[in-house]
């Protein structure tokens, strides 16, 4: 058994019926491309919500996400040292283990990160230079104490 269609237009839809006994609902919509993605505007000027794989990530969302993965490429064997992973992609090899360091940070400090709720006088040079082992340390670091 096949479910009911609803709609619910927010401009004037037109029903056109067929010889054959088919019907063609028409709905007014305009298309709009934004940034390589269409996005459906209604009459009403609604509009279909961003996905959240359309936003730009961060720079410091970007730093976390390579340093994870310059750590699995050390774990699974595919780089030997991080000067391995610094020669591949033609970077610094201080950068490098800079970058690596987010990997140590604390779970609700990588949270804030990706949340983007770090408090905005926190630097991504805060969290990578030299990086306390101690939890508390780097929260204090990164102005997450007392949250």
């Amino acid at each position: 058994m096949t479910q009911p269609i609803e709609l619910k237009p927010t401009g004037k839809a037109s029903v056109t019926a067929a010889s054959d006994g088919a019907h063609t609902i028409s709905v007014p919509v305009q298309f709009k491309r934004r940034a390589r993605r269409t996005v459906v505007t209604l009459p009403g000027g609604e509009s279909t919500p961003p996905r959240p794989w359309d936003a730009t990530p961060s720079p410091m969302q970007l730093a976390l996400a390579r340093g994870h993965r310059w750590v699995r490429m050390l774990e699974s064997g595919e780089a030997k040292q991080l000067l391995d992973i610094a020669k591949r992609e033609k970077l610094d090899n201080s950068y490098v283990s800079r970058m690596v360091n987010l990997t140590l940070l604390a779970p609700d400090i990588i949270e804030a990160i990706l949340n983007e709720t770090l408090p905005t006088a926190t630097t991504l040079f805060d969290l990578v230079v030299d990086p306390p082992l101690d939890w508390d340390e780097q929260r204090r670091r990164a102005g997450l104490a007392g949250r």
